[in-house]
C-alpha cells in the first residue's frame, strides 16, 4: 500500500511507501502540535498579564507582574505560571522558559513564528533563535528574524549557524565584550551519577596551557598507576588507557597519595585513604542492613551499591548506621518545625512537593498544608503536617487558592486553582481523577480540595506561611 492508513495504525501493515508518507505525515501532525502548545502557552499568558491588586497595594510575597521574554514582550503575573507548568507535567522553570520563548516568538521574531504555525521549523530550533536573541532591542532581534526564516528549509544547523552570526552582526560591541569576558571565565562542573555506569562526568574550561599539563600530569599518574595495579583492585588485568587515566584523575584529587605514589613509596596510602570526617546521607532499605544485597541511594550522588559506600569517604572505615528512623513521628506545639522533623521530612520527600517539581535541594521552605491556627489545638506542627516547597511554589500555594492536604508521611495530594488534582509521593506526581481523591483521602477530607465550588482564586490566609 502507498497509501499510510488513519493515524495511529499498526504500522505492521505498512509497506515501504506507506512508512515513508506515514513519517511525513507524523512530522506535521508533531509540528502541529507543537505550534498548538504555543498558542495555548501564549493564550495562558494573556489570561495574566493584569495586575492583580492595586499598584499601591503591597501583599508581602503576593502575585507580580514579570517579564519573561526580551524587550517589547508584555508581563504576566509570576505566579500563573505555576499551574500552567502542572498541566503541562513540567516543573515551573521548564514552563517559564517556555512562555519566554513563546513571547519572544509572537512579539520580537514574526516571521519565524509564522513559519512555525505553518508547521515549517520545528519548535526545538524556533525557540533557540529565540533564546538566542532575548538580549537584542527589536529592531536587531527583527533582523535576525528576517534572515533566518527563509533558511528554514535548509535544517537546524543551518538556521543556528545563520542565526548566530546575526546576533553577533547585530551587535559587535556587545559581542566582542562577551567573548572577552568569555576568556576569562574558568569553569569545573560534574555530572550527576549515571544509573548504568555508577560514574560522574568531570567538565572543565581551562586556559590552554593549564589544560596541557593537567593532561601531562594525568598521563605521568596513570603510568605510575600501571605500575601498581594492587593500589587500583577495582581496575581488571586488561583495563584500557582510559580507565587508567580516569584512575588517574580521581587521584588528583588527593595530592598527598600522589606525591607518594611518585616517589617510589612501598606503600602509599592510595585514592585519598587519609582519614577525614565527612557526613554522607545514605538511604537504605532495613534488609541492607540485615546483610541482604542491596542499593543505597546517596543524596548528591544518586544509586551506589552498598559496598561502594567505602569510596565515598577514601577509606575503608565505614559504618553504616540508621541514625535517623523515618518510622519515627512527632508533633509540637509551636509554628517552626523543629529540625528533627524538618530532616526525617526532606529525608522522604527529597526536595519540593510542588506537583512536577523536579529540583532535589535542602533549600526549601515549610509549609504547614493544613494552615497553622495561632489559637487552635496543640500539636499542629510535626511530620503529620509538613511540606517543603521551593520559594515560588511556596507563595503559589499560599496566595493563589492552592490546596494541599497531607495524605501521610511524603505523600500530599493537591488541588490547583482551577480544579486540577495531582497525588505527589516517594514516585513522583500521579494524575488523579476526583473519585480516586476521595478515596484516597478519608471521608470528608477533600472538602477543601476536590469541592470544585471552593474555588475563589485567594489563599484562605494571605498571612499563612507566606
Amino acid at each position: 500500500m502507498s497509501k499510510p492508513p488513519t493515524a495511529f495504525a499498526d504500522v505492521e501493515e505498512f509497506d515501504a511507501a506507506g512508512t515513508l508518507a506515514a513519517a511525513e505525515q507524523a512530522v506535521r501532525d508533531r509540528r502541529a502540535g507543537e505550534a498548538h502548545e504555543v498558542q495555548l502557552g501564549l493564550r495562558w499568558a494573556d489570561l495574566h498579564t493584569t495586575q492583580p491588586h492595586e499598584p499601591e497595594r503591597t501583599v508581602r510575597g503576593g502575585v507580580k507582574l514579570v517579564q519573561l521574554g526580551g524587550e517589547g514582550t508584555p508581563k504576566l503575573q509570576d505566579l500563573a505560571i505555576c499551574e500552567l507548568a502542572i498541566a503541562r507535567s513540567q516543573h515551573t522553570h521548564a514552563t517559564r522558559a517556555f512562555l519566554a520563548d513563546a513571547l519572544d516568538l509572537r512579539h520580537r521574531l514574526p516571521e519565524l513564528y509564522d513559519a512555525l504555525r505553518g508547521g515549517q521549523v520545528d519548535l526545538w530550533v524556533a525557540r533557540k533563535v529565540a533564546s538566542m536573541t532575548r538580549k537584542l532591542c527589536p529592531g536587531a532581534a527583527g533582523l535576525v528574524d528576517r534572515a533566518v526564516t527563509p533558511a528554514v528549509a535548509q535544517g537546524p544547523g543551518r538556521v543556528l549557524s545563520i542565526a548566530e552570526a546575526k546576533v553577533i552582526e547585530a551587535d559587535t560591541a556587545q559581542a566582542r565584550t562577551e567573548r572577552e569576558e568569555g576568556r576569562r571565565k574558568r569553569y569545573v562542573a560534574i555530572t550527576p551519577t549515571d544509573e548504568e555506569t555508577g560514574l560522574r562526568t568531570v567538565i572543565a574550561a581551562v586556559v590552554p596551557a593549564d589544560a596541557v599539563w593537567l593532561d601531562a600530569h594525568v598521563e605521568r599518574v596513570a603510568d605510575a598507576l600501571d605500575q601498581r595495579r594492587d593500589l587500583i583492585p577495582d581496575l581488571p588485568e586488561n583495563c584500557t588507557r582510559d580507565e587508567l587515566r580516569s584512575a588517574a584523575l580521581g587521584w588528583l584529587a588527593h595530592p598527598e597519595d600522589v606525591a607518594a605514589l611518585l616517589a617510589g613509596e612501598e606503600q602509599p596510602q592510595g585514592n585519598g585513604a587519609t582519614t577525614r570526617n565527612a557526613v554522607v546521607y545514605v538511604h537504605l532499605h532495613q534488609a541492607a542492613l540485615e546483610g541482604a544485597d542491596a542499593v543505597a541511594r546517596v543524596e548528591g550522588l544518586g544509586p551506589q551499591l552498598v559496598d561502594e559506600l567505602a569510596g565515598l569517604l577514601g577509606h575503608a572505615r565505614v559504618t553504616v548506621a540508621p541514625v535517623i528512623d523515618l518510622a519515627d513521628q512527632a508533633s509540637v506545639n509551636g509554628y517552626e518545625h523543629p529540625q528533627k522533623v524538618r530532616e526525617r521530612t526532606l529525608l522522604r520527600t527529597i526536595g519540593d512537593v510542588f506537583p512536577h517539581a523536579s529540583t532535589i535541594s535542602r533549600s526549601v521552605d515549610f509549609d504547614h498544608p493544613d494552615p497553622y491556627k495561632p489559637n487552635g489545638p496543640p500539636g499542629q506542627t510535626g511530620d503529620h503536617n509538613a511540606a517543603p516547597l521551593g520559594r515560588r511554589h511556596h507563595r503559589a500555594k499560599t496566595h493563589l487558592g492552592y490546596r494541599v492536604r497531607q495524605l501521610g508521611p511524603g505523600t500530599y495530594l493537591w488541588r490547583t486553582p482551577h480544579g486540577l488534582l495531582r497525588l505527589v509521593d516517594r514516585n513522583g506526581t500521579h494524575h488523579v481523577d476526583p473519585a480516586k481523591a476521595r478515596e484516597l483521602a478519608d471521608s470528608g477530607a477533600l472538602d477543601a480540595i476536590a469541592d470544585r465550588t471552593d474555588i475563589s482564586g485567594k489563599s484562605v490566609n494571605p498571612e499563612e506561611d507566606s
